[in-house]
């Protein structure tokens, strides 16, 4: 075979790489720039920079942590389990707001004039008003009216939801079950990236390991079931009311607009695709979930990609209702004792950019699996 004939070099692209290399040069030097003035600015008012603050003992209490806190802890660790409680709630909206998001959609698109206009009132209300608003008015007019610990309504076996939050089993296991846990987890995400468009085999062991490792766990686990004593629950895992408003608030602000991609994902398939389906008779139900909605994928990731980005930046909302996210706690109270306005800054600034961009790669990558599958 001959080989290809090599594109010829153009004048055009050279000058595309010499505007891109100015670009990049004036920005580095712009930031270089703005590094020596803030740190001559901070000489001449005998401020002094660095990170040794984060060594120094923290002296106050969390009131909500899913690691472990004491206040002989350091500002380091502060940073840390804050940031576990702003990745938590980011976690838990993007999980909520993806079923709600899905679920209007599908009201949206249904022929039921009912469904359909409250799928509708439902998004334009909820996109037409402040997500700020919205919070504070679940955490305060919906969460604080809710019966005391006595009267608590019982959602199931253990779970329980009162003015004071809502109430869990926890579950306590052993080191060495979550270090397999992560191991299990760690070849599930490796499978899915790394498998082949197409092919789902490779997914079967690790999906087999990860469910072979939660019920090893649910069977071995410690459970500590929440019990009522006296005026107040003992035992359990206990949610409190200012993450509910948070989660709730940032799931069903961004299910409005997750909803609306969707929807412009499916009606964007040609209708032949649910024709066909039908035909070969399958249900309404079977024709979305196994021939609609994966096709609707290849366009749905990268708007979604967006909104999932939103929601985790989000999180910092918590602040206004006293959540003990990072924002609340290290960008506040940490900032306030130590006085390091701008190491506390940064490092709120890097840890989000860290994050948002994994998220974005993440996506990203499975868009790429995606569109080599349909080509």
């Amino acid at each position: 075979m001959r080989p290809p004939p090599r594109t010829p070099f153009r004048v055009g692209s050279a000058k595309a790489l010499i505007w891109q290399f100015l670009a990049v040069t004036l920005f580095f030097a712009f930031v270089l720039w703005a590094g020596h003035n803030a740190a001559g600015n901070m000489a001449r008012r005998s401020i002094t920079f660095g990170f040794d603050f984060l060594v120094r003992t923290a002296g106050f209490d969390i009131p909500f942590h899913l690691l472990s806190w004491d206040v002989s802890d350091t500002y380091g660790w502060a940073l840390i389990v804050t940031f576990g409680n702003s990745l938590l709630a980011a976690a838990l909206s993007i999980v909520l707001a993806s079923l709600l998001g899905l679920l209007l959609a599908l009201m949206r698109l249904s022929g039921n004039p009912l469904a359909a206009g409250t799928s509708r009132a439902i998004m334009e209300i909820v996109r037409n008003t402040p997500q700020l608003v919205q919070i504070i008015f679940i955490y305060f007019v919906v969460l604080q009216s809710l019966p005391p610990p006595r009267q608590s309504f019982v959602l199931g076996s253990g779970v329980y939801l009162n003015v004071r939050g809502l109430l869990v089993p926890e579950a306590t296991l052993d080191p060495r079950m979550w270090l397999l846990g992560a191991l299990a987890l760690g070849l599930m995400i490796v499978g899915w990236f790394g498998r082949r468009p197409g092919r789902i085999a490779g997914l079967v062991l690790p999906v087999v390991l990860l469910l072979a490792w939660l019920i090893a766990a649910g069977l071995t686990a410690d459970w500590l079931i929440p019990e009522l004593k006296g005026f107040n629950f003992v035992g359990g895992l206990r949610l409190p009311p200012e993450l509910l408003a948070l989660w709730l608030g940032i799931s069903i602000y961004t299910s409005a607009f997750i909803s609306e991609i969707i929807r412009a994902s499916i009606l964007g398939l040609p209708h032949g695709q649910t024709e066909a389906a039908l035909s070969v008779g399958l249900t309404r139900w079977q024709v979305m979930f196994l021939v609609i909605l994966p096709q609707a994928l290849r366009t749905l990731i990268p708007p979604l990609t967006s909104q999932y980005l939103n929601v985790i930046k989000s999180t910092t909302l918590g602040a206004a209702i006293a959540y003990p996210d990072v924002l609340q706690i290290f960008g506040r109270t940490v900032l306030n004792q130590s006085g390091r306005a701008v190491e506390v800054m940064v490092l709120l600034l890097g840890l989000f950019l860290a994050v948002n961009l994994l998220t974005s790669a993440a996506m990203n990558r499975w868009n790429r699996k995606l569109a080599l599958q349909g080509r």
